[in-house]
């Protein structure tokens, strides 16, 4: 695929980013090189393989969650600057 620098442009303007020219000049080239590589990609055949979220064999290790004795209300709050009946105290940042 052909990418300009009048295809950037356009694109920049649609994305609402003012580019310099020299900007655009890079940009294009960059695209263009990025287009060419999804189509070497897009050559090579992969109906044998399965897709993968990972190249890796891995595997999340995980501990059991095991419920457990849980602080009180008091012990949480110990530590507060400011707390209120039981609840952190914390100042209003909506308008």
């Amino acid at each position: 695929m052909i990418i300009d620098k009048k295809t950037v442009e356009y694109v920049a303007n649609l994305s609402r980013i003012e580019l310099r020219e020299d900007e655009l000049k890079t940009m294009s080239l960059e695209l263009r090189d990025i287009l060419d590589f999804i189509g070497k990609l897009n050559e090579l055949e992969t109906d044998d393989v399965a897709p993968t979220s990972h190249i890796l064999p891995i595997s999340n290790v995980l501990r059991k969650d095991l419920p457990g004795q849980s602080l009180s209300s008091e012990e949480a709050t110990a530590n507060a600057p400011s707390k209120d009946n039981g609840f952190f105290n914390v100042p209003k940042v909506i308008e």
